[in-house]
């Protein structure tokens, strides 16, 4: 029983999670029409796309398109810090993950749940999290495999669900373009096409030896997704590691005290899971939720790796200290990052001696 969750428009929904004035707008994330001469539209919300509006398209058109929408620069660094925050979410539902971009990942719950029925509920149970933890929304495809998985969750956006149940997989494939199929590219398309291919359920009847013939070792995974013969397990890359800790005020406070307090039994808590994990990490991230479900997500990166408590402390309140003292505090999160093991940095520090 494999999900992918595709977060909705990621970019732009990340930008109206921490600015609801933003929401019901049409946002476009790139450049500033009016000095970004030659720079593309990365990402758009969904109101920005009924004007035709799409990624890659010119500012400078889609401008033109939607003269009253909100443009903003990316935040690459906010999108990435809170990607992390979410996938360390959904891993509490589940025991495997994969994060395949900064805003997809594949979770395995088939330990989890023993019927489509459950799955569909445990399914609610995360989008419910998602929506109460970051204000935002995701597209879940559950399935068989991931390339099934991955192939539902497109198919009702934003906020659906699609379950193909294994005995359904087949139908549910046959009607689909080749294209639908990730990985399967104009070229490729364009070759199944000269071979009188255009649906999944025309390549799962070709023989798999012309596939081979054609495309080699790709013809065989191209013939097993179509036949529903995929079993790619759902694999953590641990690269994308990281170490959290979050605290939620039972009623929102503006004391100083309380909240360094706070921060400060945080920062005792990821160093200890870093230390005891054996790491060392080289970026610090905080967030801060105002009573106002305003949250904010900040990082920053030492000169090196390090495990050290006096560096995380500093680069910790280095980051709240960019935010106004005053307002009421509703939650309060650090983050570890760009994690690798003791071993690496001991080694380095060997060679460096030397």
């Amino acid at each position: 029983m494999i999900l992918h969750v595709d977060l909705d428009a990621f970019y732009a929904s990340a930008e109206k999670a921490r600015n609801p004035e933003l929401i019901g707008r049409s946002l476009v994330i790139g450049a500033d029409p009016k000095k970004g001469h030659g720079r593309v539209v990365a990402a758009c919300s969904y109101e920005a796309r009924k004007f035709g509006i799409k990624s890659g398209i010119p500012i400078s058109r889609a401008y033109k398109l939607c003269p009253d929408a909100v443009y903003l620069r990316p935040d690459f660094a906010y999108y990435n810090a809170l990607s992390g925050e979410i996938m360390n979410l959904f891993r509490k539902f589940t025991s495997k993950l994969e994060q395949a971009s900064i805003d997809e990942a594949y979770l395995d719950i088939s330990d989890k749940v023993s019927s489509y029925d459950e799955a569909e509920s445990y399914v609610k149970d995360i989008k419910k999290a998602l929506k109460a933890d970051f204000s935002l929304t995701c597209s879940v495809g559950v399935a068989v495999n991931k390339s099934i998985a991955k192939i539902a969750s497109d198919m009702n956006k934003p906020d659906g669900v699609t379950i193909v149940k294994d005995e359904d997989s087949k139908e549910f494939l046959a009607p689909l373009a080749v294209e639908k199929i990730s990985g399967v590219g104009a070229k490729t398309a364009e070759v199944l096409q000269r071979m009188g291919i255009k649906t999944i359920g025309e390549l799962a009847k070709t023989d798999g030896k012309e596939l081979v013939r054609i495309f080699g070792k790709n013809g065989v995974w191209l013939w097993g997704i179509a036949n529903v013969l995929e079993r790619v397990e759902v694999e953590e890359v641990l690269e994308r590691k990281s170490i959290s800790h979050e605290f939620t005020f039972q009623k929102d406070t503006d004391d100083e005290k309380l909240i360094r307090n706070t921060v400060d039994d945080l920062i005792v808590k990821v160093h200890k899971r870093l230390i005891n994990d054996n790491l060392v990490c080289k970026t610090i991230g905080i967030k801060i939720r105002y009573q106002n479900f305003t949250t904010f997500i900040r990082e920053k990166s030492a000169p090196d790796y390090t495990d050290s408590k006096d560096m995380i402390s500093s680069l910790t309140y280095s980051l709240f200290n960019e935010f106004s003292e005053g307002k009421k505090v509703r939650l309060l999160g650090i983050r570890l990052s760009n994690l690798k093991p003791m071993e690496d940095k001991q080694q380095n520090l060997s060679a460096w001696q030397k």
